[in-house]
């Protein structure tokens, strides 16, 4: 599933693809801006994501073996919640799916 699949999985709870973009767009704006600034954003029962410090190190070059100094980094990362784990590993049933919204040329026939 990429961004445009979710946007039209969204839509169909919101009613237009607009919303479920704007609201999509919106909620990944604000976890990429706290997480960059170092705050920890936790959504119960889905993860938390978080800015985790990478320290300088020295690599191999895998082709010539020679070593290579990598920078120290900061990375995003995610932890799943119980709740997601659950749900991937099949121990807990998915949730039940809300009913489409009817669709906008259907409401105007009426």
């Amino acid at each position: 599933m990429n961004k445009r699949d979710l946007i039209d999985a969204i839509s169909g709870r919101l009613g237009d693809k607009k919303s479920a973009t704007e609201a999509l767009n919106a909620v990944l704006e604000t976890i990429q801006s706290a997480v960059a600034s170092g705050d920890k954003v936790a959504i119960t029962g889905f993860g938390v994501f978080e800015k985790a410090e990478r320290p300088a190190r020295t690599a191999r070059n895998p082709a010539t073996g020679d070593p290579i100094h990598v920078a120290a980094s900061s990375v995003p990362k995610f932890r799943p919640g119980a709740d997601f784990k659950a749900l991937v590993n099949g121990t807990k049933p998915a949730p039940a799916k809300p009913a489409k919204a009817p669709a906008k040329a259907a409401a105007r026939k009426k």
